[in-house]
């Protein structure tokens, strides 16, 4: 009796691509469908039936097939990509806010494409238009400061780019707002200072041409006014939203030999500040001044004595901004109320009334 032969050994499809990445074509010339019905269930498309989708989805998955948002793109006359565009120094705050945007957009099919840009050069508009020209974006999210600026949004408008607008207070129309509130959230870190008993309190506030800064110290100060505390101006001093600013901003608050007995900050980098200070200067943190920041970054759960501080929904805030941009344009612009994420105090250890 002749020997039998041995079977062939089996060899996994994905052999034939390890040379390269899997194109659509190779998914189709493997599965044995047209790049059509490949392109179809890329797309989520219901006329395809279920034993092909399944078949074609294992293949992808075997070979590690990944669409290009690009190409997808240019096939369908829309792009897959939104933009998220910042000049903001504090990069946990982007970070954030990026994280925010990345939950919007899983499984969706869309990528996130960022830009950083400094809103001073004069020239920086023209970047953003190349920017959103070259990867012919969806949509854009505009970050505070950049959000701010409405000569960048008219920009947008121009080239008939979508965007979404995340400032402290209402700037566009409701179905490109996400409004922070700001104020709210100053005004509740007066209040709690208030009601400790502290009356000699000091203030560190952004940069004035942030839109945020300036919400905040109007909420802090008329807040304090209603309840009968006046912030002369010898205790707000204006910094940069960063570490070294709020160090510096400290080093005159706490020099001399009336100090104020609690300080807030316009962020947590900024309070972060006021902590090397006031330690090097042996001022007990909360004993001696009572501190609290704003935005209720991980930082301030990691500082010792943990910070008190306004906590204002970062990611909350880019996860809705990136949503909206991902709604039906008819669906869109019928909106009429503002989407809004409302900030509140978190109390920890960094406070307490006056000694």
């Amino acid at each position: 009796m002749p020997a039998r032969t041995p079977p062939a050994p089996k060899t996994s499809v994905a052999v034939t691509t390890t040379t390269k990445a899997a194109t659509i074509n190779d998914i189709a010339r493997l599965a044995g469908v047209s790049k059509k019905t490949v392109s179809r269930i890329i797309n989520h498309s219901p006329l395809v039936r279920p034993d092909t989708r399944d078949k074609v989805e294992a293949l992808m998955r075997e070979v590690g097939y990944v669409p290009d948002p690009m190409a997808r793109g240019l096939a369908f006359r829309k792009s897959f990509l939104i933009g998220m565009v910042y000049d903001n120094p504090t990069a946990q705050f982007i970070v954030n806010m990026q994280y925010g945007a990345l939950d919007a957009i899983r499984n969706s099919g869309f990528e996130l494409v960022v830009h950083p840009c400094d809103s001073r050069s004069p020239n920086y508009i023209d970047g953003v238009r190349r920017f959103v020209q070259q990867q012919k974006l969806h949509g854009v999210m505009l970050v505070p400061r950049v959000s701010e600026d409405q000569a960048l949004a008219d920009m947008l408008a121009e080239v008939g780019c979508r965007y979404t607008r995340i400032a402290a207070v209402a700037l566009d129309e409701p179905a490109r707002m996400v409004v922070t509130h700001d104020r709210d959230g100053a005004a509740e870190a007066a209040d709690y200072l208030q009601t400790l008993g502290h009356r000699d309190i000091a203030l560190i506030a952004g940069p004035g041409g942030y839109r945020s800064a300036l919400e905040r110290t109007a909420g802090f100060v008329e807040a304090l006014a209603q309840r009968g505390i006046e912030l002369p101006k010898s205790r707000i001093i204006e910094a940069g939203y960063t570490f070294e600013s709020g160090v510096a901003a400290a080093e005159k608050l706490l020099a001399g030999k009336r100090r104020p007995t609690a300080i807030f900050c316009g962020n947590d980098e900024m309070a972060a500040g006021v902590y090397r200070v006031a330690l090097r200067a042996g001022i007990n943190i909360p004993r001696q001044l009572s501190v609290i920041g704003y935005d209720d970054s991980p930082l301030a759960s990691r500082l010792w004595p943990p910070l008190t501080s306004v906590r204002r929904g970062t990611r909350d805030t880019g996860r809705i901004a990136a949503a909206m941009l991902l709604q039906d344009s008819a669906e869109a612009a019928s909106a009429l109320s503002l989407h809004s994420v409302h900030p509140h105090l978190v109390v920890r250890d960094s406070c307490q009334p006056p000694g």
